[in-house]
């Protein structure tokens, strides 16, 4: 269960949409943050909330203020990867920082702080993770987590995953888990955790990385 009050950023976006039913299934409190919050699905125990990344440090800092931690799922599949998958991760830290918000969990992509294995088709995809991963690293004091998935798949999450960076697809459903779980996590503060499926337990997977 989770025990802070958690924003999901992105919150129309296809993982983040998994992770509000998991965290509305669980009975748990949680703020949906979108551009447009009249599309985040209505679920039970999701409150839609108006976040637009490309608003100034200060006024997004004014609108996560009370939250205690935040999973950025924002991303503009390829359509706005300055503006949103970089900078507007960039800015979002530092707001957090602003309001005293500690806990910040990232998804991010396979392999996106290593240049030298991105795919060719998307290599202004990895730049911009590449550039916010190092931010959320370096330039800031937050408890980060960096989840770092394989290539995306719409099949049925099973929960049972691989924690090594390796080439390899996992479903949608599977990394939402991931972050709902890692988001409480003490263990996993400062981490990046590479993700694909597997045979493990996402909570026994998780153990055997603390």
């Amino acid at each position: 269960m989770i025990e802070m009050a958690v924003l999901v950023v992105g919150s129309t976006g296809r993982v983040a949409k998994e992770v509000l039913k998991i965290f509305s299934a669980e009975k748990t409190e949680v703020l949906a943050a979108a551009r447009r919050p009249e599309a985040v699905e209505k679920l039970p125990y999701v409150t839609a909330v108006a976040l637009d990344l490309h608003a100034p440090v200060d006024k997004l800092a004014k609108e996560i203020q009370g939250v205690e931690a935040i999973i950025f799922a924002a991303g503009s599949r390829g359509k706005d990867l300055l503006q949103t998958d970089a900078y507007g991760a960039v800015k979002l830290m530092q707001a957090a920082q602003q309001v005293g918000i500690k806990r910040f969990v990232m998804l991010s992509a396979l392999y996106s702080l290593k240049p030298e294995k991105w795919p060719e088709t998307l290599t202004d995809y990895y730049i911009a993770k590449f550039f916010a991963d190092n931010y959320l690293i370096n330039q800031n004091k937050l408890d980060y987590t960096i989840v770092q998935p394989g290539s995306l798949v719409t099949t049925p999450g099973t929960g049972l995953v691989k924690m090594a960076e390796e080439p390899g697809q996992i479903s949608i459903a599977d990394v939402a888990a991931v972050l709902a779980t890692v988001v409480n996590k003490v263990a996993t503060y400062g981490r990046i955790i590479p993700v694909v499926a597997g045979n493990q337990p996402i909570a026994t997977a998780l153990q055997e990385i603390e």
